[in-house]
């Protein structure tokens, strides 16, 4: 059973693969998106998930720290849906307040540059929220 994990942004999607067991997350990769326009990358994500066969989708949820939800947690509500619709695979919003602060902290403390973080924090991200999920699970 494979579950993708997403954290999506305005203009990137962080992308996150668990392994078979369920047990890890990985990043996969970070996709470039125009929320205005539409485009989420839907072609992509079709692709990835015929390639490892997912049977889930776990998507960051970002409340606001009051736990009420703001215009980005709407947009994530409305981006789960048209996951649902479009491949017919559950979709769990999950709680990802900080993930992105995390995974930033995590980044810095491994001396990553300024400029290569910004290329891979949203896919950090991804994995910090899908890890998260997984760890509920066992």
């Amino acid at each position: 059973m494979r579950i993708l994990g997403l954290d999506l942004g305005s203009k990137t999607l962080g992308v996150a693969m668990s392994d078979e067991m369920g047990w890890t997350a990985q990043g996969i990769e970070t996709v470039k998106i125009d929320e205005a326009s539409g485009d989420y990358g839907l072609n992509r994500l079709a692709q990835l998930t015929e390639d490892y066969t997912v049977d889930k989708i776990v998507l960051g949820f970002p409340k606001n720290m009051n736990g009420s939800i703001g215009p980005r947690g709407e947009a994530s509500q409305k981006f789960a849906e048209l996951l649902e619709n479009t491949f017919h695979i559950p979709v769990v919003l999950w709680d990802e307040r900080l993930s992105t602060m995390a995974a930033e902290k995590m980044l810095i403390s491994a001396d990553v540059s300024r400029q290569k973080r910004k290329k891979v924090i949203d896919k950090m991200a991804a994995v910090m929220i899908l890890q998260g999920y997984l760890d509920s699970l066992n």
